[in-house]
């Protein structure tokens, strides 16, 4: 139930939030000097998850995606036509409850109520993403990018009426590996001569499931099947808009920098459920002047609603999030690139009582040609 990062998109962020690539200059003449760098896809986070956004992870439970989620989402900008593959993995370990700013302990968060509702106690939520990420650009002004996720989830959680140690009413443990939500975006950059400047359009699709099932730990039901909380499914069973846009240039000549943000929101609800809506926004500053590797920095933010409908958890999802991305990405070869980021909180303020991750991190691999 109670997770920021999106369940189904770490966002994004991400998460995500997703990783990306933006290597631009300010003019032609710079461009070209910047060449062999295009072409070795020079890789940075996004929030979705955020976000990402992201990969998709659980969107409305405000922690649980790579603004890393995850909800990662992703942003390709290139100046070349062509295909580009890339592979990513994310990991987010939520193992710290969270009452708005500050952390909360088992006990004490079992002792909350919610409109005189007893408070669940979740113990944790071990996320693990693989992303196969196909970029395709058919000119210089035109994109279109597909990601597709792999989902790997460990949670358990003490239910409610516990004591913060015991299993109570409705604890289960459960474990999911399944496809997630597919996200295929579009991207315009023709607005400037430097192509610098884009808008990214596109869709969530619902292909990941959203009815899989735990075991119960619960004292007066051990065993029993239990219905996994519809946050921490692998897919939210909806179709979202995402809509955003992005901007980078370089502020000398070493240095790079750009700016994105993204909205999310479904279009629809599905078996009383409906993901909060969520916005990323992501800054980020590269540095080139060292001859094999590329340092980042990103700074990544994510505000989400909470989930709504009979089926959802209206009190424990959705939150602000801010989060500080350190980063590299290594060129292999003129096609080839490797990438590693660690996304470390400065800000957490959650709805309700949630699991947030102390740091995610994300590593993968980009092959153009």
């Amino acid at each position: 139930m109670g997770i920021l990062f999106t369940r189904h998109e770490y966002s994004g962020g991400l998460p995500v939030k997703s990783i990306n690539s933006v290597i631009l200059g300010t003019n032609r003449n710079r461009c070209i000097g910047y060449v062999m760098a295009i072409r070795s896809a020079f890789v940075l986070i996004t929030m979705f998850m955020m976000v990402a956004t992201t990969t998709d992870d659980a969107r409305a439970c405000a922690s649980c995606g790579c603004t890393l989620s995850p909800d990662w989402d992703t942003l390709q900008a290139s100046k070349e036509a062509g295909f580009k593959f890339d592979i990513r993995y994310d990991y987010l370990n939520q193992d710290q409850l969270r009452s708005g700013r500050n952390t909360i302990s088992s006990g004490a968060a079992s002792q909350v109520t919610n409109n005189g509702d007893p408070q669940e106690v979740e113990k944790y939520t071990k996320n693990n993403y693989v992303t196969l990420g196909i970029d395709y650009t058919s000119a210089r002004n035109w994109g279109l990018n597909a990601q597709v996720p792999y989902i790997d989830r460990k949670h358990s959680t003490l239910g409610v009426n516990s004591d913060g140690n015991s299993p109570g009413n409705g604890a289960y443990d459960s474990r999911t590996s399944n496809l997630g939500d597919i996200k295929i975006m579009g991207r315009y950059q023709g607005f400037t001569e430097q192509h610098n400047i884009g808008i990214l359009f596109g869709i969530k699709l619902p292909t990941g499931s959203y009815t899989q099932a735990g075991a119960s730990t619960d004292p007066t039901n051990r065993g029993a099947v239990a219905q996994i909380d519809r946050g921490l499914q692998p897919g939210t069973g909806t179709t979202d808009v995402i809509i955003g846009a992005f901007f980078a240039d370089s502020l000398r000549l070493d240095w790079g920098y750009f700016a994105q943000i993204l909205y999310q929101q479904a279009l629809d609800s599905k078996a009383d459920y409906k993901p909060g809506n969520a916005v990323n926004v992501n800054l980020g500053i590269r540095y080139e002047g060292f001859a094999g590797f590329f340092p980042n920095l990103q700074l990544n933010f994510r505000e989400v609603q909470s989930d709504s409908g009979e089926n959802a958890d209206t009190v424990s999802t959705g939150g602000t999030l801010v989060y500080l991305s350190p980063g590299i990405s290594v060129p292999i070869n003129s096609q080839v690139s490797v990438f590693g980021f660690v996304q470390v909180p400065l800000y957490q303020d959650v709805n309700g009582v949630q699991l947030v991750p102390q740091f995610t991190t994300s590593i993968g691999a980009r092959y153009s040609f």
